[in-house]
């Protein structure tokens, strides 16, 4: 019997395109949290590696399909008007990288 209620604040952005993904698999929300806590009780942790990858992903070592979703990806984010501005973005990345 679902007689709790679990209440986060994310980043809208994120909220909005997992939701989307998980509208257009037909589950809902609740659905997913509930099974990832089942999954946090069943293995006794979180049920995924929580690692920062030593360098990002580049091409050379991505498939073909992978490149492809990202390209589709991006595309369908710049189609939504949910793009920002190159100078902007560079200018993101450089002040993380001289942290």
């Amino acid at each position: 019997m679902k007689d709790s209620t679990v209440s986060v604040r994310v980043e809208s952005d994120v909220k909005n395109e997992a939701e989307g993904i998980l509208q257009r698999l037909g589950v809902p929300v609740s659905v997913v949290i509930n099974s990832l806590y089942r999954q946090i009780i069943y293995r006794n942790g979180i049920p995924f590696p929580l690692t920062v990858p030593s360098e990002p992903r580049t091409l050379d070592v991505m498939s073909n399909a992978e490149f492809d979703a990202k390209l589709e990806h991006s595309y369908a984010q710049s189609v939504a008007g949910e793009g920002r501005p190159l100078d902007d973005v560079f200018n993101d990345l450089e002040r993380k990288l001289q942290k």
